[in-house]
């Protein structure tokens, strides 16, 4: 029987986006049948780096991405390549995830490798669409935020869990209804045909990020409220945005508790 590990690490490694979704999908599927099982949960994962990329596109710093508006077929096109890139990037955190923490459970496993097929899928939809907008993956400057967040989180299962699906990728729960309203406006029913896709299945994936994190917590005996609003300080400081998809984040796991503190902690800081 094949290592699981070693087949999350060949995903990771591909750096031709083809290349990583035809790997992720077999891996996805050789893990369904069974071909595929976690290796021994001593054996140690290589140290963090960055993971298989094309050359383009050039990852700029943050504030060095244009904003661009989506009255015209461009904008909506970085857009698209925007979410395509953290889609992208999804498909590296889920295997690293995968990779990275041994010795857990057979389903922490299964619901990253379906993480991962699911990204996978996402990022073909944005790339069809980018292509029906004149342009391709690699068109445009791009940032590296979610990765950064990986590799500050590679010693801790607890940190990765809380801060990439919980804090990151459940930004994108708070964000694309916006996105979504806006295009309507713009007349874009195709891209608010794929955005509606991916913003439905990702609810699942931050579902998992909460579902794991508290096992860690349960499992190292802490509380996983404060321990959440601890790593929040500790890795992010006091900046946070929201306004906060509640409806969303509730069905992925978030209690009330959470989202009124959050809501508080992110008026405090437009309000020092």
């Amino acid at each position: 029987m094949n290592d699981l590990h070693q087949a999350a690490k060949r995903c990771l490694d591909a750096s031709d986006p083809a290349e990583k979704l035809r790997l992720t999908h077999e891996t996805w599927q050789a893990l369904q049948i069974g071909d595929l099982r976690p290796g021994d949960p001593a054996s140690a994962a290589a140290p963090i780096g960055a993971p298989g990329r094309p050359a383009k596109p050039q990852l700029v710093s943050a504030r060095q991405v244009p904003q661009r508006g989506l009255g015209s077929a461009e904008g909506r096109a970085a857009l698209v390549h925007a979410v395509a890139h953290i889609e992208f990037n999804a498909i590296n955190l889920a295997w690293d995830a995968v990779y990275r923490f041994r010795g857990m459970p057979d389903a922490y496993y299964r619901d990253w490798a379906s993480c991962a097929h699911d990204e996978a899928r996402h990022f073909a939809l944005l790339s069809t669409r980018l292509a029906e907008l004149g342009h391709a993956y690699g068109d445009f400057d791009a940032h590296n935020g979610l990765w950064e967040m990986a590799e500050k989180t590679a010693h801790s299962d607890t940190a990765r869990m809380a801060l990439v699906p919980r804090v990151l990728e459940a930004r994108g729960l708070d964000v694309t209804p916006g996105m979504i309203e806006r295009l309507r406006h713009a007349g874009d029913e195709r891209t608010i045909a794929v955005l509606e896709v991916i913003l439905r299945e990702e609810v699942a994936h931050v579902a998992a990020g909460t579902r794991w994190y508290r096992w860690c917590c349960e499992r190292d005996g802490i509380d996983p409220f404060d321990t959440f609003f601890d790593l929040l300080r500790d890795y992010l400081g006091v900046s946070l945005r929201g306004p906060f998809n509640r409806p969303a984040r509730l069905e992925a796991g978030f209690v009330e508790a959470e989202l009124d503190r959050l809501t508080t902690l992110a008026t405090a800081d437009r309000n020092p």
